[in-house]
C-alpha cells in the first residue's frame, strides 16, 4: 500500500562539531557533551531560543551508560525546558538520518512546531566489557566474606580473567552473518571486481576534496569549535582526519586489515573510527513565518538487504526513493553517499548502473542510473572527515544542503549503508519546486 507523502520539512539551520579520530582530540568529551555543543550552535545559528524547542531527537549507536537516553540528556544540558520531550533512536549508521525522519513525523502530527534532530557518537568512550567468567568472579567476590575472597583469589584468579572484551569490536560485527563491517567490504570488492588501486584513488580524492573545502572556507559555516573547557585540553576547531599530504604512494604501503592474505581494504581506504555530533533545527514548511531556511527535506526511503552485502544498502534505498517519487538519479545535482569504505561506494556505483543487477536484485528491467562521481561527495567524505556512526546521517543532510546553497543548486540526494543490511536515502532541496 502506498504511503501518504509527508509535507515538506524545513531545515532552519544546522551545525556540527569537528570530527576527530577516536582516542584523539575529543577523547575526554562524552557523547552528551558533544551533542550539547551541536545543539547550542544550531540554536544560535537559527536565531531561536531553547524555550522555542518542543522536542529533541538524537541518533546514537553506542548508548553511553551514563546517559542512556542521550537525546533527553542533551536537551536538558542545552537549556531546553524540562517539560519538553526528547528521545534517542538507533538505526546503526543511519541513526542521525533516522532522527530527522522521527522528528519530521512528530512535527507532522502536531506534537510540536519546532524540533531539534541530530546525532552524536563518542566512539572513544565505547566501554570495555568483562567476559562471562570475569562477571561471575566479581559477583562471587562481592558476596564473599574475607576468607571467601581469599579462596577466590587463590583458586580462580587467572590472567585471562582480566582480559576485557572490546564493545566497539562487537558492535562492528554483524551477529547474523558473523562478518565485521570490513569483511563485508571485502565481499563487495570480490563480487564487483574492484581493485586496490581504484579504492586508494577514491580515498585520495576524498582527502583532497575535504582539504580543499576547508581551505576555501566551506566548513567554516558548518563546524562549531569545541572549547578547551569542554575538551579539558586544547580547543578543537577543525576535523582531524583530512590529510593535506595524503598520496597514493602512502596509501599503497598500507596492508589489508580484514583479509590479510588476499584483501584490498585497508585503514587508508576505510573511514576512521570517529567522535563528533551534529544538529539541525526543524519546522514544518508552512510554519516558516517569513524565515528563509537552509533548505527542505522532501522525501525519504529505507530499504533492507543482505547483511553480508550491507554496503549496497544505498542502492536499494535510492531505488526505492526514486520509485516512490517518480524522480531519476540524473535529477539530482549533488549526491552524498557515506564513505564507510571506498569499495562500498564504488560498488554502489557499479550496481546502480547495472542492468543485470537491476533485473536480479530489484525486479526491474533497467538500471537505476549512472552515478556521476563528479557530483558525489564534492567536499570530501567519511574516509577523510570521519564517520561517527550515530552522527553521519545528520551530517550528510547538513553538508549537502550547504553545498547546494553555495553552488546555487536545488536538488540533492543523500544515502548511507547501514550495518545489519539496510540502506537509507533522502531527497533534499534548497527551494521547494
Amino acid at each position: 500500500m502506498a504511503s501518504t507523502p509527508l509535507p515538506p520539512l524545513a531545515v532552519l539551520a544546522g551545525v556540527r562539531t569537528p570530527f576527530a579520530k577516536a582516542f584523539g582530540a575529543l577523547v575526554s568529551v562524552p557523547a552528551d557533551q558533544l551533542g550539547r555543543v551541536a545543539v547550542e550552535g544550531a540554536l544560535n545559528q537559527a536565531g531561536v531560543r531553547p524555550d522555542d524547542v518542543g522536542e529533541v531527537v538524537f541518533g546514537n549507536v553506542s548508548g553511553p551508560p551514563e546517559a542512556s537516553n542521550v537525546g533527553r540528556v542533551i536537551a536538558l544540558r542545552s537549556g531546553i525546558p524540562q517539560d519538553r520531550i526528547g528521545h534517542t533512536v538507533n538505526r546503526n549508521c543511519a541513526s542521525g538520518m533516522e532522527a530527522v525522519f522521527s522528528a519530521w513525523h512528530a512535527l507532522t502530527e502536531g506534537r510540536s512546531t519546532l524540533a531539534i534532530a541530530g546525532g552524536t557518537e563518542s566512539m572513544s568512550n565505547v566501554p570495555l566489557l568483562w567476559n562471562r567468567k570475569a562477571r561471575e568472579f566479581f559477583l562471587a567476590w562481592n558476596r564473599a566474606g574475607f576468607f571467601g575472597k581469599l579462596g577466590l583469589a587463590v583458586r580462580k584468579t587467572r590472567p585471562a580473567l582480566f582480559k576485557p572484551v572490546a564493545a566497539l569490536e562487537l558492535g562492528l560485527t554483524d551477529p547474523t552473518c558473523g562478518l565485521n563491517m570490513g569483511q563485508t567490504a571485502e565481499v563487495l570488492a570480490k563480487e564487483f571486481g574492484i581493485s586496490r588501486a581504484e579504492q586508494d584513488q577514491f580515498a585520495l580524492t576524498s582527502h583532497q576534496r575535504a582539504v580543499a573545502a576547508w581551505k576555501r572556507g566551506f566548513f567554516d559555516g558548518e563546524v562549531v569549535t569545541i572549547p578547551d573547557e569542554v575538551t579539558g585540553n586544547a580547543a578543537v576547531a577543525m576535523d582531524t582526519g583530512p590529510r593535506a599530504n595524503q598520496s597514493l604512494d602512502a596509501l599503497a604501503k598500507l596492508k589489508p586489515i580484514f583479509d590479510r592474505a588476499n584483501g584490498t581494504v585497508t585503514a587508508g581506504n576505510s573511514c576512521p573510527i570517529t567522535d563528533g555530533a551534529a544538529a539541525l533545527v526543524l519546522t514544518p514548511a508552512d510554519h516558516l513565518a517569513g524565515r528563509r531556511p537552509l533548505g527542505f527535506v522532501r522525501d525519504y526511503a529505507i530499504a533492507g538487504c543482505d547483511p553480508r552485502r550491507m554496503g549496497l544498502g544505498p542502492v536499494y534505498a535510492i531505488n526505492k526513493l526514486l520509485q516512490k517519487t517518480g524522480r531519476q538519479l540524473s535529477d539530482f545535482e549533488l549526491i552524498e553517499i557515506n564513505e564507510a569504505f571506498a569499495v562500498q561506494v564504488l560498488a554502489c556505483g557499479k550496481a546502480l548502473a547495472s542492468n543485470d543487477f537491476a533485473k536480479r536484485e530489484l525486479a526491474q528491467d533497467s538500471a537505476v542510473g549512472v552515478l556521476d562521481f563528479d557530483r558525489l561527495n564534492v567536499n570530501g567524505g567519511a574516509i577523510a572527515l570521519g564517520h561517527p556512526v550515530g552522527t553521519s546521517g545528520t551530517r550528510l543532510i547538513l553538508t549537502l544542503l550547504r553545498a547546494l546553497r553555495v553552488r546555487g543548486l536545488k536538488h540533492g540526494l543523500a544515502a548511507l549503508c547501514v550495518g545489519g543490511g539496510q540502506g537509507a536515502a533522502v531527497w533534499v532541496e534548497t527551494e521547494i519546486t
